[in-house]
């Protein structure tokens, strides 16, 4: 008894082919299985299986490779993400690349008061004014000398502390008040006489017009005896603002004055530096007031 068809041509076996028979007999007509043609079957089947593995691989990879392909297409399309944005509506722009300073509306300081101004003319200068305010306290030190305060004197009739020629050039030039301080220190003394006058071109015309011939009058009292009645003195006239000032100083001894007489040059320069810097300070005061206000 045997197995497998019987007459006809012997069948191939295909290992490929599910329904083919693999060449052998059955052993029962003694004959063995040719197991050299069973290991070149089994290794051609291993060969076509790396084959196939190796061709889905180089599938897949191209698979892959075009995802990225489209990725890639995709990212530098129109949004351009890779390179700087130009999808920004017109009047857009990337914070921080056109920034510019802000501006502000240019503005300016007004500019400083003149004090000169509030003592030029009666209409600004509206401080009080007296002896008090214009010559204080019992004493002052100019240039380290201190000079101590005798008597004062306030008459709104100029001419009558006035001597020689300057009653007429104070009365023409419009003369309104005057106001007098004598001060002495080692046996000199002076008086400063401040006369005032409505407008600068009245005092400055004053100034100009007195001459040598022309002075206050000494004002003694208060520890100061008479002095420059008959001696020879030093007399000054200055004026600033609406203010004109002159000094008449000279030796309480009744001595003449001469051009050696160092230290009544010395107190008639002082008195007049003093004067100045009160007339000034009651400008800057008026000015700062009103630039206050």
């Amino acid at each position: 008894m045997s197995f497998g068809q019987q007459g006809g041509p012997q069948s191939q076996w295909d290992p490929w082919k599910p329904q083919s028979q693999q060449p052998w007999t059955s052993g029962g007509d003694g004959q063995t299985p040719d197991w050299a043609a069973l290991a070149e079957a089994s290794e051609t089947r291993n060969k076509r299986r790396r084959l196939l593995f190796i061709g889905g691989g180089v599938v897949a990879t191209i698979a892959i490779g075009t995802a990225v392909a489209m990725a890639v297409v995709s990212a530098n399309g129109n949004n351009k993400a890779s390179g700087n944005p130009s999808n920004l509506p017109a009047s857009g722009s990337v914070p921080g690349s056109t920034a510019t300073a802000p501006s502000f509306a240019p503005t300016s300081a007004p500019p400083p008061l003149d004090p000169k101004e509030f003592i030029s003319s009666k209409a600004k200068d509206t401080a009080p004014l007296s002896v008090d305010t214009l010559f204080p306290g019992a004493q002052l030190t100019q240039d380290s000398v201190v000079y101590k305060k005798g008597a004062t004197s306030d008459t709104k009739n100029c001419a009558s502390v006035a001597q020689g020629t300057l009653p007429k050039v104070l009365t023409a030039n419009g003369c309104t008040r005057l106001l007098r301080a004598t001060y002495s220190q080692g046996g000199v003394a002076a008086t400063i006489g401040v006369a005032v006058f409505d407008t600068q071109a009245q005092a400055a015309k004053a100034r100009t017009e007195a001459n040598k011939k022309g002075f206050v009058r000494a004002l003694a009292g208060k520890g100061v005896k008479d002095f420059c009645n008959a001696a020879t003195c030093l007399t000054t006239a200055n004026s600033y603002g609406r203010y004109a000032y002159f000094t008449t100083v000279g030796f309480e001894n009744g001595k003449d004055v001469t051009d050696k007489s160092a230290t009544v040059f010395t107190t008639g320069n002082n008195l007049q530096l003093f004067t100045f810097n009160q007339i000034d300070r009651r400008g800057r005061v008026q000015a700062s007031a009103a630039a206050e206000q």
